[in-house]
């Protein structure tokens, strides 16, 4: 199998075809960009034009919304052969899915639904990602989810049930800072503690995105993932702490709602190669010392 990610250590971001025009114009300061699997499942047309242009000028992660790895049920068998003939034709330098379920009886919801954290889910789980990955012929990255409601039934943390996830399948994992923040707001936490916790030697990938500010019902604040628009500066700190900490590690900006004009995304993914150009410079000046 491939190693979990072979993009390139800078800053990538979510392609969308109203975009094309104006990256197909000049080449972009870009390590890599990252797509919805699912999107391009068709046989051809446009879209395919439009991604082969891409992989020819560019590295790419494909990104999976829909195999629906934390389901009890199995994993869908002709979802999953048409994943592999994407990724055989196109050969990705990564691809990744979510720590969580989205179909159910045959039915697909349009959302990544959270599961508790036990030792029964674990082995569901683990027996989904050896598939998965035996299937692909390839090491699979897995993403921490953005959740707003917790199991009481829960007996594992999440760092520690993705730690035991990929040290069981040899899988990487997919860090979304976002929504680790996301997370801690919702549910009265510490992001950094949740980073402290998790496996940062595993992250084949980042991903960064903004989020909107609510209430529930209660009254009480709630944070939703909501990825249209900017990234805050909480997130951007949080991320510069990741990478203080690991080095420079692919990293994309998520927009796929209210999607802006090119320079607004380029702009943030700008942002973001600011903080690993900061850390390669701290690098060298420590090697030189």
């Amino acid at each position: 199998m491939r190693i979990a990610s072979s993009l390139p250590a800078s800053a990538g971001v979510g392609f969308k075809p109203q975009h094309f025009p104006a990256i197909a114009a000049v080449a972009q300061p870009l390590g890599f960009f990252e797509v919805h699997a699912e999107n391009y499942m068709g046989a051809g047309g446009p879209p395919h034009a439009q991604l082969g242009f891409l992989r020819e000028r560019y590295a790419l992660s494909f990104h999976g919304v829909g195999l629906s790895i934390g389901s009890t049920e199995r994993i869908d068998r002709a979802h999953l052969a048409r994943l592999r003939i994407l990724c055989d034709r196109y050969q990705p330098e990564s691809f990744s899915e979510h720590l969580a379920w989205s179909s159910h009886g045959g039915i697909f919801f349009n959302d990544l639904l959270p599961l508790p954290y036990t030792q029964a889910t674990l082995a569901t789980i683990i027996e989904h990602v050896d598939e998965v990955q035996a299937a692909l012929g390839r090491r699979m990255l897995l993403e921490n989810p953005a959740t707003y409601v917790r199991f009481a039934e829960s007996e594992i943390s999440e760092p520690a049930f993705l730690a035991a996830i990929a040290g069981a399948t040899g899988c990487g994992l997919l860090l979304d800072v976002n929504n680790v923040y996301v997370s801690a707001r919702n549910h009265g936490a510490e992001a950094r503690v949740y980073l402290d916790e998790f496996p940062l030697d595993l992250v084949g990938e980042i991903h960064l995105a903004g989020h909107f500010e609510t209430v529930d019902e209660a009254g009480a604040p709630l944070c939703i993932d909501a990825h249209g628009s900017p990234m805050i500066d909480e997130v951007l700190a949080l991320y510069e702490s990741v990478i203080g900490r690991t080095g420079p590690l692919p990293t994309l900006i998520e927009w796929d709602n209210d999607v802006p004009d090119w320079p607004i995304l380029l702009g943030q993914a700008q942002s973001a190669q600011a903080v690993l150009d900061r850390c390669c410079a701290r690098d060298r000046a420590q090697s030189a010392a």
